[in-house]
C-alpha cells in the first residue's frame, strides 16, 4: 500500500545486544522497570521497532517474527499498531488511561495505535487516535479476536491476530471511502510529510545505533587481537623454559594447547584481513566477522590460563619439594583410611537398592585403590629425585604433582561413594511426597466433570503407578529411581487430563452464554436488514449470513467440540455486529432522516418495493430524504447520523473522550475497550 508516496517502513537488523538494549530503554522510559525480576510499570517511552516487550515473553526469534509482521500489516492499511508488553499497569493502573498516557508520550499519530498487555495484571487495551481510521466497533473486533491468544498465553499469537484483524478491518469495503476520497488529499499531505519525518528520524537513529555498535565491535576485536597474540608468544616462551626445567612429558598437553590456540589465532587474524581488504562488506558481515574475532581471542586466552595455572603449581613445589611430598603422602594416608569406610558403605548400598541403583559405583572402590597405590610409587620417585646429587628438584616436582593428582582422584570416588546413600533418600523422600500429591489429585480429580471418561481413565492408571511406586520402594533391592520416573510421569499425565476437563467444562459453561448471546445478536442483525432492506447493501447482508452460519456450526458442534464451538459462537456475535453496523451505516447514507413519512415511494424503497409502488428514490436518485423529497438531511438535520456534532460519536468531535486532546491524558476515554482476559 503507498503511504505519500514514502516506501516501505525498514525492518532495521536486530544485534546480539538487542533485547538487553530494548529493556534498558523500558528501563530507563517505563520508570526504572530495573533488570531484575519484573514490577509494575508506569506508562514511559517505547522501543523503535514496533514491539517493546519488558518482561521477556517473546524470544528473540518471535520478536523479530512479531515486527516484521507488524510491518507487513502497516504496508498493507498504511497504519502502525505498536504492541507494548508489562507485568502489570500502575500510576495509573486504569488500563485505559495507561495506554492513552503511553501513546500520548511517545507521540503517537493518527495513523498509530497503541496495543497495551499487562501479562500479569491479565488486562489489555488499543488505545487510538481522535481522529483515527478505525472505528469502535473496528477496534472493538480487533480486541475480541485477542483473546484466545492472550488467555492461552500465546504472545507472538496475540501480536499476529492483530496484525490480521488490523487488515481485516481497515481492508474492508465497508469503511467510509468516500469521506477518504473527499479529504484524503489535505490530510495526506499533512500526515504524509509528518509520517515521514518520523521514519527518516527513526531510520537515522537506528543506523546511528548501528554505526556505534561497530565501532565497539571493531574497538573491541582489535584490541583482543593483539592481547590474543602476545599472549600466545608469551606462552611459547615460557613452553621452552618449562620444558627444560621439567621435561618434554610435563609440558606435552601445554605444547598441544599452544598449537590449538595458534591455529585459532591464525582463524582471527584472516577475518581480519577480511575486513580490511578492499572489497566491500555488508554491515552484518562486519558484525559477525568481529563477533566471531572477539570469540577466538576470548578462547585462546582460556585455554592458556588453564595451561599457566598448571605451571604456577609446578613451580609452587619445586620451590619446596620436601615440604609438598611430605604433605602428599600424609593426604594419601588419610585417603587410604576412608576406603575402609567406603567399602562398608558399599556393602551396605548392595544390600539395600537393586544393582542399577549402583551402576555408577561399579568398580570404583577398585580404581581409588589403585589411585592410591599409583600414588604411593609417584611419592617414592621424588624422594629419590631429591636425595640424588644434585638434587633433581624439577623431576622431583613432577613426581609429586602426579602423586597429588592421583588422590585428588581417590579422594573424589571416595566421596561420590559417600554421597549415594543420601542421594537416594532423597528420591525415596521425592517419592512419598508424589504419592501425597497424586492422592490428593485423585480425590479432587473425582469431582470434575468427565463427559469422555478420560478423568476416569486417568484416575485408575494413576492408582496403578501409586501400587508400582510402593512395590519398588519397599523391602530389598529397591528401585526408588524407577518409582519416582514413573510418579512423575503420572503427575503430569493426570494433572494434564484434569485440566484438560476442566477446561472443557468451562468452555461448555461460557459456551452457553454465549450461545444466547450470538442467537440475540444474529436476530438483532437480521431483523433490522429484514425492516429496511431495500436500503441495506451486501456488505451487511453478507456479515449477517455469515454470522448465522458461524451459529449453527456452534450449535452443531457444542457436544463434541466446546472450544470450537465457543469460538465459533463469538465469531457470530462479532459478524452480527459488523453486520448491524454495515446495515445501519447504509440506511444512514440512504436519507433516514428525523421528519415523518410523507412520500410512499421512498419507504417502498427502503423495505424493498414490498408496499408494491414500484418506484421510489434509491442512493444518489433524486427523491432525497428518507421520509420525504428533503434535502437527505439526517438526525437532527446534521450531516452526521446521530446528532451533536459531526462526529460518528456525540460529545465533541473526538472518537475518544477528554476535550480536544489527540488522546485522553488520563481516566477512561470514550471507548471502553479491552478488559480482563
Amino acid at each position: 500500500m503507498e503511504h505519500s508516496g514514502l516506501s516501505p517502513r525498514p525492518h532495521p537488523h536486530r544485534p546480539r545486544i538487542g533485547r538487553w538494549w530494548a529493556s534498558a530503554l523500558m528501563g530507563v522510559g517505563l520508570l526504572a522497570l530495573g533488570a531484575s525480576s519484573a514490577a509494575a510499570v508506569a506508562p514511559g517511552s517505547l522501543g523503535t521497532e514496533y514491539v517493546t516487550d519488558a518482561v521477556d515473553v517473546l524470544d528473540p526469534a518471535e520478536e523479530q517474527t512479531a515486527n516484521a509482521r507488524l510491518a507487513a500489516a502497516f504496508d498493507e492499511t498504511g497504519l502502525d499498531l505498536f504492541v507494548v508488553f508489562v507485568d502489570e499497569f500502575t500510576d495509573p493502573a486504569d488500563r485505559i488511561a495507561w495506554a492513552d498516557e503511553t501513546a500520548q508520550r511517545n507521540g503517537l499519530g493518527d495513523t498509530q495505535y497503541l496495543l497495551a498487555v499487562a501479562t500479569e495484571g491479565r488486562q489489555y487495551y488499543i488505545s487510538s487516535p481522535e481522529n483515527g481510521a478505525l472505528s469502535n466497533d473496528a477496534l472493538d473486533s480487533i480486541e475480541q479476536q485477542l483473546l484466545p491468544e492472550l488467555r492461552d498465553e500465546d504472545w507472538a499469537g496475540t501480536i499476529a491476530a492483530a496484525a490480521d484483524q488490523l487488515e481485516a478491518e481497515q481492508a474492508a469495503p465497508g469503511r467510509n471511502t468516500a469521506v477518504a476520497v473527499g479529504i484524503g488529499a489535505g490530510v495526506l499531505g499533512l500526515g504524509g510529510a509528518a509520517y515521514g519525518i518520523t521514519r527518516v528520524v527513526r531510520k537515522r537513529r537506528t543506523e546511528e545505533a548501528a554505526e556505534q555498535e561497530l565501532a565497539e565491535l571493531e574497538r573491541v576485536s582489535g584490541s583482543a587481537l593483539v592481547a590474543a597474540d602476545d599472549a600466545v608468544k608469551s606462552s611459547a616462551q615460557e613452553l621452552e623454559f618449562a620444558r627444560a626445567q621439567f621435561g618434554d612429558a610435563a609440558v606435552a598437553a601445554y605444547a598441544a594447547s599452544i598449537e590449538s590456540v595458534r591455529a585459532r589465532l591464525l582463524e582471527a587474524f584472516a577475518l581480519r584481513q577480511q575486513l580490511d581488504d578492499a572489497t566491500p562488506d555488508t554491515d552484518a558481515q562486519r558484525r559477525e566477522w568481529l563477533e566471531r574475532v572477539i570469540e577466538l581471542c576470548a578462547s585462546v586466552d582460556d585455554e592458556l590460563d588453564a595451561q599457566a595455572e598448571s605451571f604456577e603449581r609446578l613451580r609452587a613445589i619445586e620451590q619446596n619439594a620436601p615440604a609438598a611430598l611430605a604433605a602428599a603422602a600424609a593426604r594419601r594416608e588419610q585417603a587410604a583410611a576412608q576406603a575402609a569406610q567406603t567399602a562398608a558403605e558399599v556393602a551396605s548400598l548392595t544390600a539395600t537398592f537393586a544393582p542399577e541403583e549402583l551402576a555408577a559405583l561399579e568398580g570404583a572402590p577398585q580404581q581409588a585403590e589403585a589411585l592410591l597405590a599409583f600414588a604411593a610409587e609417584r611419592e617414592n620417585a621424588a624422594a629419590s629425585a631429591l636425595s640424588a646429587t644434585p638434587p633433581e628438584s624439577g623431576a622431583a616436582a613432577v613426581s609429586i604433582r602426579e602423586a597429588e593428582a592421583a588422590i585428588a582422584q581417590a579422594e573424589t570416588i571416595h566421596q561420590s561413594i559417600a554421597a549415594r546413600g543420601p542421594e537416594l533418600a532423597g528420591v525415596e523422600a521425592r517419592c512419598a511426597e508424589l504419592i501425597s500429591e497424586l492422592e490428593a489429585d485423585i480425590a479432587g480429580a473425582q469431582s470434575v466433570p468427565d463427559a469422555d471418561g478420560a478423568v476416569a481413565a486417568a484416575i485408575a492408571a494413576t492408582q496403578g503407578r501409586i501400587a508400582e511406586a510402593r512395590d519398588d520402594l519397599s523391602g530389598a533391592g529397591r528401585r526408588p529411581s524407577r518409582a519416582v520416573a514413573a510418579l512423575e510421569a503420572a503427575n503430569a499425565h493426570i494433572d494434564g487430563v484434569v485440566q484438560s476437563a476442566q477446561q472443557a467444562a468451562r468452555a461448555r459453561q461460557l459456551l452457553d452464554a454465549q450461545l444466547i448471546q450470538a442467537d440475540g445478536d444474529v436476530r438483532q442483525a437480521e431483523a433490522f436488514i429484514e425492516a429496511r432492506r431495500g436500503a441495506v447493501g451486501s456488505i451487511a447482508r453478507t456479515r449477517a449470513s455469515e454470522a448465522r452460519a458461524a451459529l449453527s456450526r456452534a450449535g452443531a458442534a457444542r457436544g463434541a467440540d466446546p472450544a470450537t464451538a465457543l469460538s465459533d459462537a463469538q465469531r457470530a456475535s462479532q459478524l452480527a455486529h459488523q453486520s448491524l453496523s454495515a446495515a445501519q451505516s447504509d440506511v444512514s447514507g440512504f436519507g433516514y432522516g428525523g421528519r415523518s413519512p410523507s412520500a410512499s415511494g421512498d419507504l417502498a424503497a427502503v423495505l424493498g418495493g414490498i408496499l408494491g409502488s414500484g418506484g421510489g428514490s434509491s442512493y444518489g436518485g433524486s427523491g432525497g430524504g428518507f421520509w420525504g423529497s428533503g434535502s437527505g438531511s439526517s438526525w437532527g438535520g446534521g450531516s452526521s447520523r446521530r446528532s451533536g456534532g459531526t462526529s460518528r460519536r456525540s460529545s465533541g468531535s473526538s472518537r475518544r473522550s477528554g476535550g480536544s486532546s489527540r488522546r485522553s491524558s488520563g481516566g477512561r476515554s470514550g471507548r471502553s475497550g479491552g478488559g480482563r482476559f
